[in-house]
């Protein structure tokens, strides 16, 4: 049994990624929701800057696989990564940084309802709310490419705060620590 698995009472592959190789697993996953980020502001630059129209504004990876932006599955596929990530690695934050990430699990967790209405509309042809493409609810309000760029940053600040916190416990949340991604505080040695 690990260091980790021994501290925790958790023994198999969530106390691999969220005991000694959490930082490794929340890189990893900050690579991927990077990467997605940059696709969005790419197609908001492309819209608002180069003032591209709205279906020829596709990201990067759209312009060279243009059937991947019209994919209800890519979206649906992404939003699902993106929850089951949050969750995975939730174990490794404690305190307040976990605060900060089930904010961000907790508003995934709606982006993916969205994106699973948009999904379902998608396979079956059957629109909602009297539309003639794919809509969620959220988007009657806000148009698409707005909407994903809103959840995306409401997913993301909470992420953000919640990684700084975790890399800057304060002594209680260090000791309930399962990972290595922050220095540990040690106790200086008692004067005779």
């Amino acid at each position: 049994m690990s260091v980790d698995a021994a501290r925790t009472g958790r023994v198999g592959p969530t106390n691999w990624w969220n005991g000694a190789h959490h930082r490794t697993a929340l890189n990893l996953f900050m690579v991927v929701v990077l990467a997605h980020w940059a696709e969005h502001l790419t197609q908001a630059f492309q819209i608002w800057a180069l003032g591209w129209p709205v279906p020829q504004a596709r990201g990067v990876l759209g312009l060279y696989f243009p059937w991947l932006v019209t994919s209800e599955w890519l979206h649906y596929a992404y939003a699902l990564v993106m929850l089951v990530g949050l969750w995975l690695l939730r174990g490794g934050f404690v305190g307040r940084s976990r605060t900060w990430w089930m904010v961000a699990f907790g508003i995934q967790f709606w982006h993916h309802i969205e994106h699973l209405m948009l999904f379902v509309q998608a396979q079956t042809g059957t629109f909602f709310f009297g539309r003639s493409v794919p809509t969620s609810m959220l988007q009657l309000v806000l148009p698409r490419v707005e909407l994903h760029l809103f959840y995306n940053t409401v997913v993301f600040l909470p992420m953000v705060i919640a990684i700084i916190l975790h890399l800057r416990p304060n002594r209680a949340e260090s000791a309930l620590m399962t990972c290595r991604c922050a220095p540990r505080f040690t106790v200086a040695p008692s004067m005779p």
